[in-house]
């Protein structure tokens, strides 16, 4: 199939979606398709595997799917566990990974960067809507044993407990909870020293909110941030690379439709593991834009989506409507910041980043041709040899450190 072709399919299928929605006399067919894809639309976070596997087998595909999920490393990393709670009492996971003591054994480590790192700094990594912090996983693995880094899991998301204002009270959420949020696990996790806050889409969102909250962290502890495949405000103009009447129409029903689907989770559920081919095909399209990306990794990030609740889905959405913190960032301007995004990201366009950059005069800006939103695992050596410069330039990681090499090993 062409890519061309490809793309027609996808866009047919997100059509098929939108318009199944909104068909009220068949609530059931409407539901199965809508769950299994209508919230990666929207959101854009997740990645599955190539549309051309809908011309295999289902029952291969599905032999295909249980061997990559026994046999890929990827999500494998853990760290020493560590919970903390927000300010609505919601159950926050997370884990470090620590600076091996003198002497440890790291041979491949060294092999990357050089020598482990000399200055006491926590690097903090914060994921996207529909993900968890197994979606660092190989910048996970270049840094262990050479900086201390901190990875937790946003509210609903991961091991984190379900957000107790939204699940108990139902009260919306929004972008500045999440900032709160990372402040309760920064208390935790990283009472003292020097930080480095690395986001990516919603995860860059919610520093960007830690700042709004908090300037005098940002001010005093924080020494340099990374932002990557984010965006400050205007979300509600992105066209998800869909026609203006193909937009307007997801845009008309979604809210409705997601608010609808969250309260019949059981029944979305069950409609996206029977239409996982369908789902698995159309997401990948927002998620990755090359075509040798490996098969696992691709399923990895499937099986977080799959991993993401309808409900979470329905309860997130709103908040990136609402989200602007464009003055936020005038407390990055005093720092080292990286702004990197993939050219061909069609859920937060690279101009987004581009956009943050030019309220960041001194920010190094960073796009990854042949790259789509899921950057951090499609090109991975390119965000870590950039977030090793970042620490290199906060004394964090040695100035002459380099990274050599990427691989998907998992100790």
């Amino acid at each position: 199939m062409s890519e061309s072709s490809a793309e027609a399919v996808a866009d047919a299928a997100t059509a098929a979606v939108v318009s199944a929605a909104g068909v009220a006399g068949n609530w059931r067919r409407a539901t199965g398709i809508a769950g299994a894809a209508i919230g990666v639309l929207a959101a854009g976070a997740a990645a599955g595997v190539a549309i051309e596997r809908m011309t295999v087998g289902r029952g291969m595909r599905r032999r295909a799917r249980l061997v990559l999920d026994s046999a890929g490393p990827y999500g494998t990393l853990r760290g020493t566990p560590g919970t903390a709670h927000a300010d609505d009492g919601t159950e926050l996971y997370y884990e470090v990974d620590d600076v091996e003591p003198e002497g440890g054994s790291a041979p491949r480590r060294r092999r990357l960067f050089g020598r482990k790192a000399p200055a006491p700094v926590t690097v903090v990594f914060s994921h996207g809507y529909c993900l968890s912090q197994d979606s660092w996983h190989f910048q996970r693995a270049a840094l262990r044993g050479v900086v201390r880094t901190v990875h937790w899991d946003q509210r609903s998301h991961g091991r984190s407990g379900r957000g107790v204002a939204q699940h108990e009270r139902d009260e919306p959420l929004t972008i500045d909870q999440l900032g709160r949020d990372l402040k309760a696990v920064l208390d935790a996790a990283v009472p003292e020293g020097h930080i480095v806050l690395v986001g990516h889409s919603m995860g860059g969102m919610t520093v960007m909110a830690l700042a709004d909250q908090y300037p005098e962290l940002i001010r005093d502890r924080v020494v340099a941030t990374a932002f990557v495949g984010t965006s400050s405000g205007r979300l509600g103009e992105v066209n998800f690379g869909l026609p203006l009447a193909g937009v307007n129409a997801v845009r008309r029903v979604l809210p409705g439709v997601l608010k609808a689907l969250g309260t019949q989770a059981a029944l979305v559920e069950k409609g996206r593991r029977a239409t996982a081919d369908l789902f698995a095909g159309i997401i990948k399209r927002y998620s990755f834009a090359s075509r040798d990306v490996d098969p696992a990794v691709e399923r990895f990030a499937e099986r977080m989506i799959e991993s993401t609740p309808i409900d979470v889905v329905a309860e997130f959405y709103p908040a990136f409507t609402d989200h602007d913190k464009t003055e936020a960032l005038t407390f990055f301007e005093d720092m080292p910041v990286l702004v990197l995004a993939g050219v061909q990201d069609l859920v937060t366009p690279s101009e987004h980043s581009e956009a943050i950059a030019d309220r960041l005069p001194g920010a190094e800006l960073v796009l990854v041709p042949d790259a789509g939103h899921l950057v951090m695992l499609e090109h991975p050596e390119v965000v870590i040899d950039r977030l090793a410069d970042l620490l290199a330039r906060t004394g964090a990681v040695p100035l002459a450190a380099t990274v050599s090499g990427c691989d998907s090993a998992s100790s």
